[in-house]
């Protein structure tokens, strides 16, 4: 893999250390995983810290998921970046159609411990490219998790990939996390992405910015690290978390964008 694929393993880590412990995410799946590959993370990409992060937001996102897909029965699940992420066993479908896609060599990684079924599958696909929207029918309408992808677009990128799904489905719900610019710049520095090579991210300070000409709406920025999720730490540990990814600084560097076309 390269350097950027290789980042799935950092949030793989996160959700297999919070399982395990039996808080935020239950997740067998990413425990097995973790257990089988033993990718060695150093340093920060190893902070139990982090690991409460990523096991937090993607417990956020597996509650939208959820809620949207009440909303909308006949929309198509499209998970992009995937990773080795086992969102589509964690979150019942409830028989439609679920599509898991990220690059070719991840993906070839992922189908050793997935298998697809008729409402499942793994769509190897670079999202910058419009071949895979052939994969859907034309007018279908789509819940869309984005999750630890946006950094690695460049805006116009973002824009351009907006704009084509925006053209292509019909009713279209986003759920997308972002670096700001500021984290972006930090990132060269200090990031635990660095850990397995990553040096160039980019970030998003308007987002009515990357969704201009696409057809598609700002919803609302939703809350990283909810309150109710991080009572499930407790004394010293809650206390440092929320210093370090639920407070000011922490605002300045991420944000969760809710986006929607009717």
């Amino acid at each position: 893999m390269d350097n950027v694929n290789k980042t799935l393993y950092i949030p793989l880590y996160g959700k297999a250390y919070v399982s395990k412990k039996g808080i935020l995410l239950k997740d067998k799946k990413a425990e097995e995983i973790w257990e089988a590959e033993g990718f060695a993370l150093k340093g920060k990409a190893r902070s139990k810290w982090l690991a409460y992060y990523m096991g937090m937001r993607s417990a956020v996102f597996d509650r939208w998921l959820t809620a949207q897909m009440k909303k909308d029965a006949d929309a198509a699940v499209l998970h992009v970046g995937c990773g080795m992420d086992s969102r589509c066993l964690r979150v019942e479908a409830g028989g439609r159609m679920w599509t898991d896609l990220d690059f070719p060599e991840v993906i070839r990684e992922r189908r050793r411990y997935y298998a697809e079924s008729s409402t499942y599958c793994m769509l190897d696909a670079d999202i910058r490219q419009p071949e895979w929207l052939a994969h859907f029918e034309k007018g279908q309408d789509l819940i869309l998790v984005m999750e630890g992808v946006s950094m690695y677009l460049k805006p116009q990128e973002l824009q351009k990939f907006l704009k084509m799904i925006g053209a292509y489905f019909g009713k279209i719900h986003i759920l997308m996390d972002c670096y700001t610019v500021f984290a972006a710049k930090m990132s060269r520095y200090k990031n635990p992405i660095n850990e397995v090579g990553v040096t160039e991210v980019f970030g998003v300070d308007a987002p009515l910015q990357i969704i201009a000409d696409t057809g598609i709406s700002f919803v609302k920025e939703h809350e990283m690290t909810p309150a109710e999720l991080t009572a499930q730490l407790y004394g010293i540990e809650k206390a440092i978390f929320e210093k370090l990814y639920g407070g000011r600084l922490s605002k300045k560097m991420y944000r969760l964008y809710e986006f929607e076309k009717k």
